[in-house]
């Protein structure tokens, strides 16, 4: 039986900082349930076991069991490698399940902390490797000073790295695949170079210059929409047409969930708690979920598929 799902949080610390892989189902990182019945189980077989009752039908016609979205916790000390990512028609030729479209929501940011993302003057292939090359790659790349609450698209394709200071949710496809441009000299944890990508980005890139690169929320694309909810008083939220799986991820306060969910007999009522940092995974046959904050207001990042 299906219920609004927690799971472990997957901790990983890198020569940058640390992510916190708060929904996975990359192989070999795939997230555990926490609570509940089906606990000990991996979002992967929770997926084999209720298809779309979980997914939503039209997601599980698309991405079949495998869980389509990969959700970070994201704290930088330093400033990340520039890198790209593939899109899917790339990235399956290239013998990838799929690209890796992303976005990010800034939570926490230090004075003066930016982020790169596309670039800030057209160039082309060629002048591109040049310019890796010779370490001025950044020259060409669009900087932006960031704050909490801004939000930033990054469709595969596209440039970027987020800077030293920055405490972030990343929503993106479940990917692995990195292309990693340019790394300013720096060795991994191991003290050896990290690899570099710099021909695979090649023709991942896409080298166009945009007028706007920073937004806000609600952003949405085939992959997902993502939106933030306010609650200072009880809110119902309608999940009737929306034929996904529901996640809310705590940014600012607590709340309690009440969800409703059908079963072979009655609405059966569920209610979770949600904290800042936390995930909670709403099953698809979900046909509400009431948000009530417990200390004043709650802020919560809700995404689809």
């Amino acid at each position: 039986m299906l219920y609004p799902i927690k799971f472990i949080p997957i901790v990983k610390t890198l020569v940058w900082g640390s992510e916190i892989w708060m929904l996975s189902a990359v192989e070999g990182n795939e997230s555990v349930v926490v609570n509940g019945a089906e606990a000990g189980k991996t979002i992967t077989a929770l997926a084999e076991e209720y298809k779309d009752a979980l997914l939503g039908k039209s997601v599980y016609e698309r991405t079949g069991s495998r869980f389509p979205l990969l959700i970070k916790d994201i704290v930088t000390h330093d400033r990340l490698s520039i890198q790209v990512h593939p899109d899917d028609a790339l990235a399956q030729k290239r013998g990838y399940p799929c690209g890796k479209t992303e976005m990010w929501y800034i939570r926490e940011a230090e004075p003066g902390a930016s982020l790169i993302s596309g670039f800030a003057e057209q160039v082309t292939p060629g002048e591109y490797k040049a310019l890796v090359e010779q370490h001025r790659i950044t020259d060409v790349l669009a900087a932006h000073p960031v704050a909490p609450g801004d939000a930033f698209f990054i469709p595969a394709g596209r440039i970027h790295a987020i800077g030293a200071g920055i405490s972030l949710y990343e929503i993106q496809q479940t990917s692995n695949t990195t292309y990693r441009i340019y790394d300013y000299g720096r060795p991994g944890l191991d003290g050896k170079p990290r690899q570099l990508h710099t021909e695979e980005a090649l023709d991942a890139i896409d080298y166009k210059v945009y007028d706007d690169y920073k937004g806000t929320l609600p952003i949405s694309c085939p992959y997902f929409t993502t939106s933030l909810l306010e609650a200072d008083g009880k809110k119902v939220i309608d999940l009737r047409e929306k034929d996904s799986f529901f996640l809310l991820i705590g940014l600012k306060g607590k709340a309690v969930l009440e969800t409703s969910i059908p079963h072979d007999g009655p609405t059966k009522g569920h209610r979770t708690e949600i904290s800042e940092g936390e995930l909670v995974l709403i099953p698809a046959t979900a046909t509400s979920v009431t948000v009530t904050p417990l200390e004043g207001k709650a802020e919560l990042i809700t995404v689809l598929q």
